[in-house]
């Protein structure tokens, strides 16, 4: 039975495999891609993380199976809560669940990792960085025929490239793994339980990134004060790894680098939408520019330094409400 996918170009079916068991198979598209997830996978399990098991692939690694985690994704577990705006405790309790155990997926699974497998590239650097804001500029922002002046914006995304490498983000471990599509849409619930899927862009990066993903995920309609409350229980589970020593874990430092990951993440999130949707004419990325944008605008709002730091991004913000 085929699985529908909102984004992948890859083909998910639910089969029996030989043993009985139900499995999910994947036909991929881009071999680079099908190793990164095989290698990931592998590796990620044998830590004993909350990724599926990979059961068999074929001889050109184009098609794996793995296991089958049911039909259940965090994003419809918390319905009420994003329809609402009312988070009821056992949506609470699996949102925490899911970002307490990103920690281990970025800590613990960055341990022996092999980067070179990582595709496209093995790690967030200013070339990935620049890839992304150009994606937000190209894809999204010329698709809403606002008139915009590049040299400007240029000057913010140099001011982001500098404060997103900069070594004083209070980072625990030297080296960490970067989910890069950290999202409820790619959390699994089984038991009660979240279990990990498309994780194949990852690469080597810090841990801001995906927490930013996680909580400022345009639908999901996280509101400010539970973003609050799960960020400090992940800074608590980061906290308490054993890999992780207190002394190298700034709070302080890591929050007050985290907007700066908000704000770059949103607009590389921006960027999808708009390929995703005034290209490829897809309704469903349609639909959730609009609550991008608002989580554009409010972050300004909440965060004065943003808009020091970066007027032209501010003064966008504001043009792009007519689109709210």
């Amino acid at each position: 039975m085929a699985i529908k996918q909102q984004g992948s170009n890859r083909v998910y079916t639910r089969e029996t495999d030989a043993n009985g068991r139900s499995v999910i198979r994947v036909q991929g598209t881009n071999l680079d891609e099908n190793r990164a997830f095989i290698y990931m996978a592998r590796h990620f399990h044998a830590l004993g993380l909350p990724v599926p098991e990979l059961y068999w692939v074929s001889d050109d690694e184009m098609s794996y199976t793995q296991e089958d985690l049911g039909d259940t994704i965090l994003f419809d577990a918390i319905r009420h809560g994003r329809e609402t705006g009312e988070f009821l405790s056992e949506e609470r309790t699996l949102l925490e669940r899911a970002i307490r155990a990103l920690a281990h997926v970025q800590v613990t699974g960055a341990q022996d990792f092999d980067w070179s497998v990582c595709f496209p590239v093995p790690a967030f650097d200013e070339r990935s960085i620049r890839w992304d804001l150009n994606y937000f500029k190209y894809c999204f922002l010329k698709g809403t025929q606002i008139e915009f002046s590049e040299p400007k914006l240029e000057d913010d995304f140099d001011k982001m490239v500098k404060n997103l490498l900069s070594p004083v983000t209070g980072n625990p471990s030297p080296v960490t793994f970067l989910y890069r599509d950290f999202q409820s849409r790619n959390v699994m619930i089984r038991d009660g339980q979240p279990y990990f899927i498309d994780f194949q862009g990852g690469r080597r990066g810090p841990t801001q990134y995906d927490v930013a993903s996680f909580l400022w995920q345009a639908k999901a309609n996280i509101p400010q004060s539970l973003r609050d409350e799960l960020i400090e229980a992940y800074m608590d589970e980061l906290s308490n790894l054993q890999t992780v020593k207190p002394s190298n874990f700034d709070k302080a430092a890591w929050r007050a680098a985290l907007p700066h990951f908000v704000l770059f993440r949103t607009l590389q999130v921006l960027g999808a939408y708009g390929y995703r949707g005034y290209f490829e004419r897809k309704q469903h990325f349609l639909e959730s520019i609009p609550n991008a944008i608002k989580n554009l605008h409010e972050l300004f709002e909440m965060n004065p330094d943003l808009f020091t730091q970066y007027p032209y991004l501010y003064a966008l913000s504001n043009d792009l409400l007519f689109l709210v």
